[in-house]
């Protein structure tokens, strides 16, 4: 059974993050494809009520990151799986199925990988990796290096990712007849359109600092002065300290009407993935692409935020975007390049065996 085999299986078993019961398959099925591949075993863990792919060391130097769920609600694709030319389209197919694969037939070109090397492959990181994180940060603050097999960006790793933080706010006004008597009311409505103007000032595009308000509801009847408003509110940043800024200022937001009751909750979620974290390994890798005859592999920093931002906060060199190469994360033609797989695994074996040689 080859790669492309094994991640049609992958893909064709649906594993949306907030179905717990098909995540679970998911692990049992990429253990099973592993335990084909790989000495010692594969096998399944619980962190927080979450199962967990683990296969190598222990207390590994080099700590490979994945994640096997995905954003794709069953049903998504029709067919779930297809490949048409040089194409493979399915859900979880680029963002990240390939990618674990990759990493499992790396290490199973190393003899001794289990003894320095470590694959762990979550099923939380698209709901904001609440129950893995902990897990995560222990594991990289020994390691030498960690490895991300999220989706490349047109074949080149991510040295930068922006960090996030999510928070919702509700505006506590008062009802009263919008016809009869609508003085009498605080209308959380108008209220929280100002919020809404104030929060988007906050953006700074010097630091790539977006803060976007999302999702609005206020309301109940077209003749009642609304009492109770709710604002989420996105915000993504390259920088730390502009995160921080952030959460400061959403903390200390108040209503113009001291009538209105204003609650924040939420907060900073994943810290940034900066250069600071990432150079060293990068350098590392176009060494190893030049030895074995590749072309340079290049780098950017991208918008989105993965386990590895969680893996530098904790103090650990990182290379992300070492996975698949193809197109559309999150997006209905998410799909993969098949014959840029060869050289993607040939390239990642490569890399582990320098970063573990003694």
């Amino acid at each position: 059974m080859g790669l492309i085999e094994d991640l049609q299986k992958l893909v064709e078993f649906e594993s949306p993050s907030e179905d717990l019961s098909a995540c679970r398959g998911v692990v049992d099925l990429a253990v099973s494809i592993a335990n084909a591949k790989l000495t010692p075993e594969a096998k399944v863990i619980e962190e927080n009520g979450r199962p967990v792919f683990w296969w190598g060391s222990s207390s590994p130097e080099v700590l490979i990151l994945a994640h096997l769920d995905t954003v794709w609600p069953k049903g998504s694709f029709l067919p779930t799986w297809s490949v048409a030319g040089d194409i493979a389209k399915g859900p979880g197919v680029f963002d990240m199925k390939a990618g674990f694969l990759q990493a499992i037939y790396a290490v199973s070109e190393i003899s001794d990988a289990h003894s320095k090397v470590a694959i762990v492959a979550t099923t939380d990181e698209e709901v904001g990796s609440q129950s893995s994180r902990a897990l995560i940060e222990r594991l990289a603050k020994s390691a030498k290096a960690v490895l991300v097999l999220e989706a490349s960006l047109n074949g080149k790793v991510k040295t930068g990712r922006k960090g996030t933080a999510m928070y919702q706010i509700a505006l506590h006004g008062r009802a009263s007849h919008a016809g009869l008597e609508p003085e009498k009311g605080v209308n959380a409505t108008t209220l929280i359109s100002e919020i809404v103007l104030e929060v988007a000032k906050l953006a700074n595009p010097e630091f790539g600092t977006t803060v976007v308000p999302t999702v609005m509801r206020s309301g109940t009847t077209t003749n009642t002065v609304p009492a109770l408003a709710t604002l989420d509110i996105d915000i993504r940043s390259f920088s730390a300290s502009e995160l921080t800024r952030i959460d400061t200022a959403i903390k200390n937001l108040t209503s113009s009407d001291s009538q209105a009751k204003l609650e924040v909750t939420g907060g900073i979620n994943r810290p940034p993935l900066e250069p600071s974290s990432t150079v060293e390994l990068y350098e590392i890798l176009e060494k190893v692409a030049k030895e074995i005859g590749l072309s340079p592999i290049g780098h950017a920093s991208v918008g989105g935020a993965s386990d590895g931002n969680f893996a530098a906060a904790a103090g650990a060199r990182v290379l992300d975007g070492l996975g698949a190469v193809g197109d559309g994360a999150h997006a209905p033609h998410e799909q993969i390049l098949l014959s840029s797989i060869p050289a993607r695994v040939t390239l990642l074996t490569a890399f582990i065996k320098e970063l573990i040689r003694d």
